[in-house]
């Protein structure tokens, strides 16, 4: 009798297409899923992202089982779990005496390390195969990649745009003679903003165990366990999907990035979660969106930004990712270094975008884009908050955080720290672009008209700090540089104010210290 072959398959593997399950029928093999501490705990990460992912991975066992496969599923609580991916592994060959142990390789590096040693370690083959779900091959990025000095994402999404076809004519060119409508996508808040709830999903008996269990072991973790409404089926995703398609698709793309106080969701699709732990897959809700178009239920404007933010910004992460590690998660070019302030743990800030940011991402472990990146990220960048630190805080705290994704938005994007490399400039701003797409700014304890003093948005001061502390790195760069020249006509009275006023503002932040982000 033929021995069966062992897949593993990791939290953020749940999709029936996995490369590792391709040509594979029930009786060919044994499924191994591992709840695991280390996995749980290299970042402390939200309660709720804990609970996304057990009780997915526990949901897709069940439906694996249902259909016939034999599924060896280790739980967080089991006595001989070992608490790492190897120990388990090993454990599993040595219970079932797999023929061959075959994986999809993982989405983050220090995984992948740990999955290339197996073979060695292992008394059978081990075969990682490619993961299929994305349509850049580790080998299409590098082939855009070599050579550039800037790796610009608008190359690499006009690339994937003719590899998929999608928002394509059959002469080549794209829908309506544009690649790209971003412009059309900066629109600010207006009136009340109704926009439709994304919908949440009533936990069943297998995630309430898991809500439990998140809340017995992991309770020193940031963010609120309950109440917890993320997808955790395929079944649960594709009705979330479908409630985005039809009910906030036709207005996402000019209101992406509004930002309104206590209006979490807006228009944004909230798939990021299902789409980054397998439950959905990136073509399926790209042609879904393209259809809404076709149809005339959607503007070319909403569904070119929408299929972008996939098959452009996601694809395009991903793929700078492994193209920069391992030296990627080290990056510093704007030697930043201060601690990141405990409020970002507290959200006890006098600064109410920030607060609310920051309560969003305490009670839902979700922010969407703009907060994370010109609120959250903004005030890291001008006030020189050390990327590791950052780093782990945006790993932690979001529910669709992986490194693969996260890295490349945190240390490229937010924090400038690669040098230049994703993000053409650093995205640096003061109060004014806040006051301007959100409304924060209007019962904010500081007042964003007043640029200096104790009653200034600290995003004034901050900006102009982190602009001339920074001028020999940035001066010469095309998108920023005459910034300088503003400065230079201010003259050294009022270039004083800003920068003492930027200064007694830092000295009053209380560093987040140790053990929040990592045990």
């Amino acid at each position: 009798m033929t021995r069966p072959i062992l897949v593993p398959i990791l939290g953020d593997q749940l999709s029936r297409s996995l490369s590792s399950l391709d040509g594979l029928s029930p009786g060919d093999a044994t499924i191994l899923m591992m709840e695991v501490w280390d996995e749980a705990t290299y970042v402390k990460h939200h309660k709720q992202k804990i609970v996304l992912i057990f009780a997915a991975m526990r949901h897709f066992a069940a439906e694996l089982r249902a259909e016939g496969w034999q599924v060896d599923y280790v739980a967080l609580d089991d006595p001989a779990n070992t608490g790492s991916f190897t120990g388990e592994v090993a454990s599993a060959v040595e219970r079932r005496a797999p023929s061959e142990l075959r994986v999809t390789e993982a989405s983050e590096w220090r995984v992948s390390q740990a999955i290339a040693e197996w073979e060695g370690r292992l008394p059978c083959p081990v075969s990682i195969l490619p993961d299929t779900r994305f349509i850049a091959t580790h080998a299409d990025f590098r082939q855009f990649a070599d050579g550039r000095k800037h790796l610009t994402m608008e190359y690499f999404y006009r690339d994937m745009r003719r590899k998929t076809g999608l928002l394509m004519r059959d002469d080549g060119k794209p829908e309506g003679d544009q690649w790209n409508l971003d412009a059309d996508n900066r629109e600010p808040p207006k009136g009340e903003m109704k926009a439709p709830p994304a919908p949440k999903f009533e936990p069943d008996d297998i995630t309430r165990d898991v809500i439990d269990l998140v809340g017995q072991r992991f309770s020193g973790h940031f963010g609120d366990l309950e109440p917890f409404g993320w997808p955790v089926t395929r079944a649960e995703a594709l009705k979330a999907a479908e409630a985005f398609f039809a009910q906030r698709l036709n207005l996402f793309g000019p209101y992406q990035d509004a930002m309104v106080h206590g209006k979490d969701d807006l228009y944004h699709s909230m798939l990021s979660t299902s789409l980054n732990i397998g439950l959905l897959d990136p073509i399926e809700l790209c042609e879904r969106a393209e259809a809404e178009y076709r149809k005339g239920n959607a503007p070319l404007n909403s569904v070119e930004g929408f299929i972008r933010q996939i098959i452009g910004w996601r694809e395009y992460v991903r793929g700078f990712y492994w193209y920069t590690m391992p030296g990627l998660a080290e990056a510093n070019e704007l030697a930043a270094n201060r601690p990141l302030p405990e409020f970002f743990w507290t959200g006890d800030t006098d600064m109410r975008c920030l607060s609310d940011c920051i309560r969003t991402t305490r009670e839902d472990a979700h922010a969407h884009h703009i907060q994370r990146l010109m609120v959250l990220g903004n005030f890291c960048l001008i006030a020189g908050i050390s990327p590791r630190e950052v780093q782990d805080w945006y790993l932690a705290v979001y529910a669709d955080a992986f490194e693969w994704v996260e890295l490349p938005n945190v240390a490229g994007m937010v924090l400038y720290a690669d040098g230049g490399k994703l993000a053409t400039k650093p995205y640096a701003a003061s109060g004014n672009y806040i006051n301007k797409m959100s409304d924060y700014c209007g019962k904010c304890r500081y007042k964003v008209s007043h640029k200096t003093g104790p009653d200034a948005c600290p995003f004034n001061p901050l900006y102009w700090h982190f602009m001339d502390r920074n001028r020999e790195r940035l001066e010469s760069n095309h998108r920023i540089g005459r910034i300088f020249a503003t400065w230079d006509r201010m003259g050294e009275a009022k270039q004083a104010e800003y920068l003492e006023s930027a200064e007694k503002f830092l000295d009053s932040l209380v560093p987040a210290g140790e053990g929040w982000a990592r045990n």
